[in-house]
């Protein structure tokens, strides 16, 4: 009876399959009318054949191919729309006036500006108009932003700019960029009200203590607004992020607690389901409708129906005609990884967990088999779509899941009451409730995050997805140990057993003997993080960082080679993203900021980031001086009268004994290089950091009067700025200066050796 019930479970998969199939070669084919057509008529004819040939297949087929084409019919029938929108732009360059609502958060940039998706009702260019439902995403730069404050879910917007060509397979059929505001009302009726509970939940955190205090909101509501940037790497590290993004489980804690609450009360089941699902309608619009959010909250009201007919509610045919459902009204949802990974994980609790629990029974007691279970079956099944994004392993993923699961729950319940508490008090004490399992989960997640070992580089890209599936399926295989298939149950435990092998030597390299594979002397170092400058130089035991390149996992990589956990100085030349974007790997580990002029007020927030992790800050100076160990530092700048950005870079020039002396030139262009030549009399070195990546804007004459030996590049492999540029490897070429570049070369360092000669290493040679 049970099997009999599976198979008749998988149908709707294969529904599911077909759907999700159509709805990713509608969203790319300049034609989509044509594949919706011809799936009606393939659903017609096998409708047609279905009165003559009566078997369970033909109806699948039937169902598949009728949902098929409606999702193709859905992208087919905004088609119009989307031609009419891209005649108004003119490829991109004329000026649109846009009447819209918003529908989602604001999603900041590391510029300062945001983004918004929102549902555009009317865009004028002249006297042309468009008028319709026309998804769409407005951008706003810092200034405009500043006139859109009150901007959340459900705010009317009348905005003027720039039309920016989107792709076709984007759900979003008009991208403005905003040059004018008229009008960025905030939200009204109902959307207030929940604007106003999200508001309110923020704010009875801020005198709890940090990192727990940021995690209620997200684990709440999804809001991470509040959550700091080293807490949100380390989630993202222990592979916990999923708990500050509202997904099913959230779905299922709210709906299973008002079933029960009304169950308790007596009601009948079908009194019981209405409620339960207007709690969960209310829900979604509290926490805005995001994919993940809409998928688990279908896939409850569809479970919800079926207890409701008295129906027994399949798990994975439930989720498929989630699935189903959504990509019909949304297609474009097909090309959503957090939907995907949203899918991914339920159908491996529902499928995997109860097998994978039975299997790790055999060695060890059952309630904890099931608590492994859970964890390993999602971080399975999602580790290809996550590998794809981020080419490394959490090797102790599984470990923090159970760790932080338990908490999660009372988390966000306590929470999400909370959130919805009339009186303050109430408020507080709930948000209190529910900071100390936060607590827990933000303890956790930086304590894993902090095990050098703890993620696994992977190949990226689709050979790496693929092969991190062939190794999961060999997981499930040797743990679940299948009876039927002998002899791929034995080659599963050898191919797990050597993968053991492999990653325990893999972390024990990358841990303990990492810092062995650079040269123990290293004086002046420059990390591998792309586009990009993270350059190091060390003193004793004292350590200086100058810029932290474009992303934290590349800096917190290289600090883990070089067995650096502390810092004593990080300086910020300027606050350009590849200067400044992994500032995440080291706030809390460093206790002296040294930071060039500000432009934005993103900057600040950093810098407020650092002050929290409990940096000192300190604004640079021409002629500054400082030291770290036994080395003295002095700052070049910022030069006077330079607008912040690569202009004002601070440059700063390292000396000492035994040390090499060494110039970090920030990203500065040949005119303020030629200033700093005219304001100060700058001395040979043996070291200098080449500025801005090795661009063609450089001043021979700094270089001449450097005469280095050697010049530290940072520079992205493949990088499309063509960087380093002939220009300046034919400068150094002429001053005898070699050019040591991390696109070829991987992590560098220099150091005098023991007879007092200037060393070079390179990771990889060129």
């Amino acid at each position: 009876m049970r099997r009999a019930l599976l198979r008749r479970s998988l149908r709707p998969v294969a529904v599911a399959g077909a759907t999700w199939a159509a709805a990713a070669a509608a969203t790319v084919l300049t034609d989509p009318g044509l594949l919706a057509a011809g799936l009606a008529a393939a659903a017609a004819g096998a409708v047609a054949l279905l009165t003559r040939v009566r078997h369970p297949i033909m109806v699948v087929a039937a169902v598949a191919l009728g949902c098929a084409g409606a999702s193709a019919g859905t992208v087919a029938s905004l088609v119009p729309t989307r031609e009419a929108v891209a005649h108004l732009q003119v490829e991109g360059g004329r000026h649109l006036r846009v009447t819209a609502t918003v529908t989602g958060h604001l999603a900041r940039t590391s510029e300062g500006g945001a983004w918004a998706d929102a549902t555009v009702s009317l865009v004028t260019a002249g006297d042309t108009a468009v008028r319709g439902l026309i998804p769409a995403r407005i951008g706003l730069d810092p200034e405009t932003l500043d006139d859109a404050a009150a901007l959340g879910p459900g705010s009317e917007l009348v905005v003027a700019g720039t039309g920016i060509p989107t792709d076709p397979a984007d759900r979003a059929i008009l991208a403005l960029r905003v040059t004018e505001v008229e009008r960025a009302a905030a939200p009204e009726g109902l959307w207030a009200t929940f604007e106003q509970l999200r508001d309110g939940l923020v704010d009875s955190t801020r005198g709890l203590p940090q990192p727990g205090a940021g995690l209620i909101p997200g684990l709440a509501v999804g809001d991470t607004s509040s959550l700091d940037s080293a807490t949100e790497t380390a989630m993202n590290a222990a592979s916990l992020s999923h708990l500050t993004a509202v997904s099913g489980a959230n779905c299922a804690l709210v709906v299973g607690s008002a079933f029960g609450l009304l169950s308790l009360c007596g009601v009948g089941r079908g009194i019981r389901v209405v409620g339960a699902l207007t709690v969960l309608a209310a829900f979604v619009i509290l926490v805005t409708p995001e994919p993940s959010v809409v998928r688990a909250a279908v896939m409850s009201a569809i479970a919800l129906l079926a207890v409701a007919l008295g129906r027994p509610a399949v798990g994975i045919a439930v989720l498929a005609g989630a699935t189903t459902a959504l990509l019909i009204a949304d297609p474009w949802l097909c090309r959503s990884l957090g939907f995907a990974l949203s899918a991914a994980a339920t159908a491996a609790l529902l499928v995997l967990a109860r097998p994978l629990a039975d299997g790790l029974g055999r060695w060890m007691p059952v309630p904890l088999a099931l608590a492994l279970a859970v964890p390993s079956s999602a971080q399975v099944v999602c580790g290809p779509l996550i590998v794809l994004i981020d080419p490394h392993v959490p090797l102790l993923g599984v470990v923090a899941n159970m760790l932080a699961d338990p908490a999660a729950a009372p988390a966000t319940i306590a929470g999400a009451l909370a959130c919805i508490a009339p009186i303050p008090w109430l408020r507080d004490g709930l948000t209190a409730l529910a900071w100390i399992p936060a607590a827990w989960i933000a303890a956790v997640a930086h304590t894993t995050a902090g095990v050098p070992a703890q993620n696994l580089p992977w190949p990226d890209g689709t050979t790496g997805a693929a092969l991190l599936a062939v190794v999961g399926a060999a997981i499930i295989v040797a743990i679940v140990r299948p009876q039927r298939v002998p002899r791929l149950t034995a080659v599963a435990t050898a191919m797990v057993a050597v993968l053991v092998g492999v990653a325990g030597a893999t972390g024990t390299v990358r841990s303990v003997a990492g810092p062995l594979t650079v040269p123990v002397d290293w004086q002046v170092a420059m990390c591998d993080v792309g586009q990009g400058d993270a350059t190091l130089w060390r003193s004793g035991t004292a350590v200086a960082l100058v810029d932290t390149g474009p992303d934290p996992q590349p800096l917190a990589d290289c600090l883990q080679t070089l067995g650096i956990a502390r810092l004593d100085l990080v300086v910020l030349t300027h606050f350009d993203k590849d200067h400044v974007g992994g500032s995440a790997a080291v706030v809390g580990r460093t206790s002296l900021v040294l930071h060039g002029p500000l432009g934005e007020s993103t900057d600040q927030k950093l810098l407020d980031r650092f002050s929290a992790g409990g940096a000192r800050l300190l604004a640079a100076t021409m002629g500054m001086t400082g030291e770290v160990g036994d080395t003295r530092w002095q700052a070049l700048g910022p030069l006077p009268a330079m607008e912040p950005g690569n202009a004002a870079s601070v440059a700063i020039d390292v000396a000492g004994e035994n040390f090499p002396r060494t110039v970090l030139l920030g990203d500065l262009g040949a005119e303020p290089q030629a200033a700093l030549l005219r304001r100060i009399e700058l001395p040979q070195v043996e070291i200098v950091k080449v500025s801005h990546h090795g661009s063609a804007d450089q001043d021979a004459e700094l270089y001449h009067r450097l005469h280095a030996a050697v010049g530290l590049i940072g520079v992205g492999a493949r990088n499309t700025y063509g960087h380093p540029t002939a220009r300046l490897l034919d400068i150094l070429q002429k001053e005898g200066t070699i050019a040591a570049r991390t696109d070829t070369g991987g992590m560098l360092a220099v150091w005098h050796d023991d007879d007092g000669r200037l060393a070079l290493w390179r990771q990889r040679e060129a």
